[in-house]
């Protein structure tokens, strides 16, 4: 066997690779890359970083994929077809992996044939579904030549990250929240156990709910794009005004689906709309939005803007392209307003977990939180409104849950 083994967090947005020396039990190598991959055309893909470069160069031509690990868990997803070639939702997932392992194993100078993949507490609430998602994962990772495949709930390995922190044994609430998910462990750490191979015991609690980062930039392009493009307008039917179809506009709110508006039925009626709302300017930027496949480099401002506003009380949502110069300030509290039904799902549902595994919040020592979504201000007044401020620890937010995959090895 190797001398190493790779914990990988395959995210909806991001994935880190972390190696771990089976030796010293040290992480000796991380790499991280965006979750994306580029079919510039039948011969050329490009993945992670380079797909985003490489897309924006090539002036958003060909196809690219994002939130991947959406499909894992739809047993309506069984393959499609780009540029011709067939892909299962295991053979996308499995180009990313294949990414990963190649670029370590080559500063490694190994085939490393272990791996400890990361998965939500829920892919799916269907349990059928569920399975489907972690066996597509595993045969993913056997595509690309893992033999020894394991798997960690991915708070839960960001537990054992923080545990190495500790100088006495802890009740801890762990939220890991990324760009598709929100979950949580409810977990005993302590040092003096991290080398025991089986910890199920101390595992109290887990649970998630699906809502995720994907969903706060969704609210944005909604409460405050939305109508830049058209929405509220409406158009001469035989003497009626009528609006036009909302469908469209909940369809531009998550960029990946605006090719299906490029295509058929839909994209010609909006030439009628354009002529039918006596070619009102914003139908034109509408359709100049799905036709030069803006919808990514859009969605980038509208990411940028939400990070912003982790420091700041106010940003501005800039981007320009074809007939398009947006200049939108987002304020804080008005952002805040308008991810507040996805934040109350998410302490309504953290509520619950906790009053669900028999402790109070008081009972709880301390809270680590982890993924990018944690930056959020809403999110963390959810947990400044039941913890005490020395009690509430942030680890990296990309790279925690990686290494803590690595290091549950040991545990498995």
């Amino acid at each position: 066997m190797s001398q190493h083994i790779y914990g990988i967090d395959f995210g909806t947005s991001n994935s880190v690779l972390a190696a771990l020396n089976k030796d010293n039990n040290k992480i000796v190598h991380v790499l991280s890359e965006s979750s994306l991959i580029y079919f510039q055309n039948a011969q050329h893909l490009y993945i992670g970083n380079q797909a985003i470069h490489k897309y924006i160069e090539n002036n958003m031509s060909g196809r690219l994929l994002k939130s991947l690990k959406t499909l894992l868990p739809q047993s309506n997803f069984t393959f499609t077809y780009i540029f011709g070639k067939k892909y299962t939702a295991e053979d996308l997932v499995g180009l990313i992996l294949q990414f990963l392992k190649k670029e370590a194993d080559a500063v490694l100078q190994e085939d490393v044939k272990e791996v400890v993949l990361g998965r939500p507490v829920v892919f799916s609430e269907d349990p059928e579904k569920d399975k489907l998602a972690e066996n597509r994962l595993r045969t993913a990772a056997k595509k690309v030549g893992f033999e020894k495949i394991l798997f960690q709930y991915e708070p839960i390995a960001a537990g054992y990250l923080y545990e190495q922190t500790l100088e006495t044994p802890e009740l801890v609430l762990i939220g890991d929240f990324g760009g598709g998910t929100s979950d949580f462990t409810l977990m005993k750490l302590d040092k003096n156990k991290s080398a025991l191979k089986d910890r199920r015991s101390d595992i109290i609690k887990t649970g998630g709910i699906h809502i995720g980062g994907d969903d706060f930039d969704a609210a944005i392009m909604w409460h405050k794009l939305v109508s830049y493009f058209g929405y509220g307008i409406k158009y001469d039917s035989y003497g009626k005004m009528l609006d036009l179809p909302v469908h469209i506009f909940r369809t531009l709110c998550e960029w990946e689906q605006m090719a299906f508006l490029k295509e058929g039925k839909i994209r010609k009626q909006l030439d009628n709309y354009y002529q039918y709302t006596n070619k009102n300017p914003a139908l034109k930027r509408l359709m100049d939005l799905i036709d030069s496949n803006l919808g990514f480099a859009l969605f980038r401002a509208i990411e940028k803007t939400k990070v912003t506003l982790s420091e700041q009380e106010s940003s501005e949502i800039t981007f320009r392209g074809s007939n398009m110069d947006i200049h939108h300030v987002l304020g804080l509290d008005e952002f805040n307003q308008s991810i507040s039904k996805d934040t109350r799902e998410i302490e309504a549902f953290l509520t619950d977990f906790v009053r669900n595994s028999n402790v109070d919040f008081s009972d709880i020592h301390n809270v680590f939180l982890t993924g990018g979504t944690s930056s959020t201000k809403s999110v963390m007044d959810i947990f400044e409104k039941n913890f005490a401020p020395e009690k509430i620890h942030r680890g990296d937010n990309f790279n925690s849950v990686a290494q803590g995959l690595a290091l549950s090895y040991t545990h498995l």
